[in-house]
């Protein structure tokens, strides 16, 4: 199985649009189950007073880890560059799995890293913070990360990837299934 992380809680954010085509395509290019997670939908879960006890862990956010999170063998994390790293929430989503069946979490399995800006890094630096975060809970990240830069010039009108970005993906996408 293999979970796509859309990382940010920002309404209508366009790393979404980048997340859903990681989904998409990868649906096309394995059989293997591929869920997607929109933080968005499940910010509520996530932050609340008692989150760091296992006994309070909301239900939904729960029920995500137990369908989407532990039973998945990689992920892919798609996050935007916020203030020169990765958005809070992406941090804080995982602290808040963290904290119930620790080990089934993360351990062993492997990452595929994507940063999406507006600007010119394409959020590599957040890339690298992000992937130290996740060699701390056990996940192996493929080397080759893929920073989308300009993604206003990337994206038409209708939030359609342009067709060399879409090759760029495509090619990323097959390196990862072979990690």
């Amino acid at each position: 199985m293999i979970t796509v992380i859309s990382g940010t809680n920002r309404k209508d954010a366009k790393t979404h649009v980048f997340a859903k085509h990681y989904a998409d395509v990868l649906r096309t290019k394995t059989e293997e189950v591929v869920y997607f997670i929109s933080l968005e939908e499940i910010q509520e879960s996530i932050l609340h007073p008692d989150m760091y006890n296992p006994a309070s862990m909301k239900e939904e956010l729960k029920k995500v880890q137990e369908e989407t999170i532990i039973p998945a063998e990689k992920f892919v994390f798609v996050s935007p560059e916020y203030n020169g790293s990765i958005p809070g929430i992406v941090k804080l989503f995982i602290d808040a799995i963290s904290i119930n069946r620790y080990k089934e979490n993360f351990v062993g399995k492997k990452a595929l890293l994507v940063g999406v800006a507006s600007g010119r890094a394409g959020n590599l630096r957040g890339l690298d913070h992000l992937t130290g975060m996740l060699n701390h809970v056990g996940v192996a990240v493929m080397p080759n990360k893929l920073p989308i830069s300009s993604i206003g010039s990337i994206l038409n009108d209708k939030d359609e990837i342009n067709e060399n970005t879409q090759e760029v993906i495509n090619k990323h996408i097959e390196s990862f299934l072979n990690f």
